[in-house]
């Protein structure tokens, strides 16, 4: 059974969907003002890997996550670079799409835009202030957070802490516009020519908070599954998610609520953020190192836990996934002429990985457990490649599972097509020189294929090539 730490309990509980075999899940999405950072990647990449264990373990994902496309960074940044709002939106997303893809996360199931909601907003919105949970001030909407009697239950804080922190805020003229310090914005009033939409009390834009609410209700129901996001979320965006969506429905808005760990930067630790200008763009990112190299950073770290960017944690998990990629290579290759009998001793082997994986997996996703089982996997396959005699179906029951736990993690694993005749006649021009025990020939023609950026494998089956960082 699979156990999931819940924000909102401080307990792992075990996993029951609201509908057998399903998953309703809703994750926060990005505001799309700039291209998303590593550390927003790190949210991303971590719910990617926790939908691909759910279906690894046969259940159907739902899975919603939003743009936030009008805000006072987007109106700010579409002044700045002279194009509308609507515009920028529509670039960031784009690359965002982009990005993510090239980072192998699945698409969501759906990835709705606040401007495409703004209606439903609105209604919600009404909604409230029929049942007293909301009110206006001039052309702004504020919700009565002392109304709603479990305010402060997901991030563990109760009113008075949080009305102390509310009375630190420096915007004085709206906290005077408040009747309580601690209320927070629905709807807020246009100034000049920003992007505005007509409500009944006047003409402005949603708040953050409510767009997430809207939006995940609409396209999941009242109650679902999961809410997930940033650990930095919690308090007030998911507090105040919870706040309108179980005023307006009555109901219990999600029933598991995670969070993931921040990317520290360097030795020191320090969280990545925009606002410190320590950031890693994945869009630069990815144009200098593998992709998949990335992706095994993030992914293979249990999704609580933060992550310590360094150059020397690139490398570790670009060695890692070579190890892994190398493996399945090499057990493909003995696909060709494999005539031997099935060995009884691996396969039992084999089945215990799978157990072991999904006792550490279930575990609340335990990245670090569940990729030690696959590295463990590799070794047998390893083993198993160098036998005498081996058997093609077995090979081909072994690289299935062994690409399926590695799929979970988004690695993907594939047999690396040689198709290059020069490099293969190079290959055998130095095979000839070493039986020869040519060994200065040898020699030369393995430095000339270095150059070209081809890796060399000798082995009891032969030689094997493969272009660097494939």
């Amino acid at each position: 059974m699979i156990k999931i730490y819940n924000t909102m309990s401080r307990t792992k509980e075990t996993f029951k969907p609201l509908v057998d075999h399903k998953v309703s899940m809703y994750v926060c999405g990005p505001t799309v003002y700039n291209y998303i950072h590593i550390g927003n990647a790190r949210s991303i990449i971590a719910f990617d890997t926790i939908r691909r264990y759910f279906e690894y373990r046969g259940f159907e994902v739902k899975f919603v996550s939003n743009f936030t496309d009008v805000d006072d960074k987007m109106i700010n940044s579409a002044r700045e670079q002279g194009i509308t709002v609507p515009e920028l939106a529509d670039r960031y997303i784009g690359a965002f799409k982009e990005d993510v893809q090239a980072v192998n996360v699945e698409p969501a199931t759906l990835n709705p835009r606040a401007t495409e909601n703004i209606d439903d907003i609105i209604a919600f919105i009404a909604d409230l202030m029929d049942k007293g949970f909301a009110y206006a001030v001039d052309g702004d909407v504020y919700y009565r957070a002392r109304k709603f009697s479990k305010y402060g239950a997901l991030s563990h804080q109760n009113i008075d802490e949080l009305e102390q922190g509310a009375s630190q805020h420096v915007d004085d003229e709206e906290t005077a516009r408040k009747e309580d310090p601690i209320d927070f914005a629905l709807w807020k009033a246009a100034k000049g020519d920003e992007i505005a939409w007509k409500a009944p009390w006047g003409i402005g834009r949603p708040g953050w908070h409510i767009e997430c609410s809207v939006m995940s209700t609409k396209y999941l129901g009242d109650t679902f599954d999961i809410h997930g996001g940033g650990e930095d979320l919690q308090f007030p965006h998911h507090e105040n998610e919870i706040a309108q969506s179980e005023a307006k429905t009555g109901k219990q808005f999600a029933r598991y609520w995670m969070h993931n760990g921040f990317v520290t930067v360097g030795d020191d630790n320090e969280k990545m953020s925009k606002s410190l200008g320590n950031f890693v763009t994945v869009h630069d990112l990815v144009q200098k190192i593998n992709p998949q190299v990335l992706r095994f950073l993030m992914s293979t770290t249990q999704y609580r836990r933060p992550i310590q960017y360094t150059q020397a944690s690139l490398q570790d998990a670009k060695n890692n996934l070579e190890k892994l990629q190398n493996a399945f290579i090499n057990l493909n290759y003995r696909l060709q002429g494999a005539q031997g009998a099935a060995d009884a001793t691996v396969a039992e082997q084999a089945a215990q990985l799978e157990t072991d994986f999904i006792t550490a997996m279930d575990d609340d996703f335990n990245a670090q457990n569940g990729i030690t089982v696959v590295y463990e996997f590799a070794r047998l396959i390893n083993v198993y490649s160098e036998k005498t005699a081996v058997n093609a179906e077995q090979i081909n029951q072994l690289l299935t599972s062994y690409a399926k736990m590695a799929a979970v993690f988004g690695i993907e694993l594939k047999q690396i097509e040689n198709d290059d005749a020069e490099i293969d006649e190079l290959v055998k021009q130095r095979d000839q020189a070493r039986a020869d025990r040519d060994f200065e020939t040898s020699d030369r023609l393995r430095n000339q294929l270095k150059e070209m950026g081809v890796i060399l494998e000798d082995t009891p089956q032969g030689t094997r090539w493969r272009k660097k960082d494939e």
